[in-house]
């Protein structure tokens, strides 16, 4: 077994067509066939089960698929290790980001990063937090900001801060922090867009002793915002957030002691990387995040 047989392999999993495979490989169909054919001898099983209407991965091609794609991912995080080594202050550096993280701490650390690295090309891409782990560990991200938790063995992690929650609504809307809130109608994200939020969201309403009724969902933190301030809901936000929006008419209100739970920001790496600019970002986000501004909340 050769590396391309893996590789021809992956290109018609993901395409699920041979000729749609064989032209991102830039080689006919035919040669592709008998790679393929290839593999399934040397395996002495059947890949995928193919007829005119539709090519799919039998059970034994969906194994192998996903054996076979660490060693594409080892192969592509060595190709930018060796690269990273020849050139330690040039390339690329990825940084994923969640949307909630503040806009002017993160242009400040690009900034100084660019200042620091001059020939380094940043790069920054927000990513939700369970699609950013996904992106470290295959190598396509750097860092990246994050909230936990985050179950990954592969990833080292610094903790950026703990924040807590508090209540958004319209300006002027009379809400207290009692059973009107049972009837309120809140806004927040989309359970599946971020699972682990969106479940320390509802622990924090149950901690008030209701059950959040979620009519509107968002995929971004802003967009949670601006539609409490249009007058179309309340939210239970991440208390760091709270201040980066003070053009929009909203009020702030601090959660009842002990009702609150908290959440936490972290920045994340594969434990095995060697990017010249990784501790030099880690030590620029503790920094900016110790000096965040705490927004005026109402209690």
């Amino acid at each position: 077994m050769e590396l391309r047989h893996i590789l021809y392999f992956h290109q018609v999993a993901a395409h699920l067509h041979f000729g749609r495979a064989a032209k991102a490989l830039y080689i006919s169909q035919p040669p592709l066939s008998r790679q393929i054919k290839e593999l399934e001898r040397e395996l002495g099983v059947s890949l995928f089960e193919r007829n005119n209407k539709r090519v799919k991965l039998t059970e034994a091609g969906k194994l192998f698929y996903s054996r076979t794609q660490s060693i594409l991912n080892d192969l592509e995080r060595s190709k930018q290790e060796v690269g990273q080594l020849k050139e330690t202050v040039s390339g690329n550096f990825r940084i994923g980001y969640i949307s909630s993280v503040p806009k002017e701490a993160l242009a400040g650390m690009v900034k100084n990063l660019s200042l620091r690295f001059p020939l380094l090309k940043t790069r920054l891409y927000e990513v939700p937090s369970i699609k950013q782990v996904q992106a470290l560990e295959s190598g396509k991200l750097d860092i990246g900001i994050i909230r936990a938790p985050i179950s990954s063995p592969k990833l080292q992690m610094t903790s950026l801060m703990q924040d807590g929650f508090v209540l958004i609504s319209p300006a002027g809307a009379d809400l207290g922090l009692d059973a009107s809130l049972s009837e309120a109608i809140f806004i927040s994200y989309n359970a599946t867009y971020a699972p682990d939020y969106h479940n320390s969201f509802v622990a924090c309403c149950h901690r008030l002793g209701f059950s959040p009724s979620v009519r509107h969902e968002c995929n971004n933190m802003y967009s949670i915002f601006q539609l409490v301030a249009s007058g179309l809901g309340v939210a239970l936000v991440p208390q760091s957030v709270a201040s980066q929006y003070p053009h929009l008419p909203i009020n702030m209100q601090a959660l009842p002691q002990g009702s609150s739970l908290s959440t936490e920001l972290v920045l994340a790496h594969l434990r095995e990387a060697i990017h010249p600019a990784l501790d030099y970002f880690t030590e620029q986000c503790l920094q900016q995040f110790s000096q965040l501004d705490k927004p005026h909340i109402i209690s």
